[in-house]
């Protein structure tokens, strides 16, 4: 028989599970929701598997000194890439100075852009505005030009010095440049009747600028 004081610690003593027991009890404490928000998110993951990678990258303790060469071979490769897609998007154009020319164009305000003055023009045509189609029609080639990044045309600039720049960028179009000019003059200054087989003359130099690539500028006349 186990003495009163015994028994009380016998009572008051933690019990030691069995196996069985213990598994049970941990499954219950771990099935608590505080130990599940602290589980990582699949965000958190990624990322500590990203940060592994590029430590791992540039890790000089690999064995046989590939981490500074697998570093290098990745720098490299990071570099043709990026020269690739100069090569064929091109260096990024300055939008500031095409922005900054949008407000005039041939000494007078105009804000529309190539789009919007093509869609003009065009309706200027539909109603036999000749004359006015022809003017809007010229605008839309230097504007294209400045939108593109291949021509400037600064404050002051006349129709025909800008058929001269375009001219030399687009060289294969530059004769018919100087006469969209001639007829831009000539209907806008002189006043002369303009007609439909002069506004498709102008708006076939448009569309063959518009889609031609530039000369490269090693290949342009200063």
């Amino acid at each position: 028989m186990i003495p009163t004081i015994g028994r009380h610690l016998v009572e008051a003593a933690p019990l030691i599970p069995d196996r069985d027991e213990a598994r049970e009890w941990a499954e219950r404490e771990l099935s608590d929701p505080v130990y599940q928000a602290a589980e990582p998110t699949p965000v958190d993951r990624i990322a500590r598997a990203v940060g592994e990678f590029f430590v791992n990258l540039f890790n000089p303790d690999l064995s046989g000194g590939w981490g500074p060469a697998f570093a290098l071979v990745a720098a490299v490769v990071v570099v043709i890439v990026v020269v690739a897609a100069f090569l064929v998007w091109g260096v990024p154009r300055a939008s500031g100075r095409a922005a900054a020319r949008t407000g005039e164009l041939f000494g007078e305000p105009e804000g529309r852009s190539a789009t919007e003055l093509r869609r003009a023009a065009e309706a200027h045509a539909g109603r036999g505005e000749w004359e006015q189609a022809i003017i809007v029609r010229v605008r839309a080639i230097a504007r294209s030009c400045v939108e593109r990044g291949v021509v400037d045309t600064p404050p002051g600039a006349t129709v025909h010095a800008f058929a001269r720049a375009a001219g030399r960028v687009f060289p294969d179009s530059a004769d018919e440049l100087e006469r969209a000019a001639t007829a831009f003059d000539d209907v806008r200054y002189l006043r002369r009747p303009g007609s439909a087989e002069l506004y498709r003359r102008v708006s076939t130099v448009d569309d063959a600028v518009r889609d031609a690539r530039p000369a490269p500028k090693d290949a342009v006349p200063a």
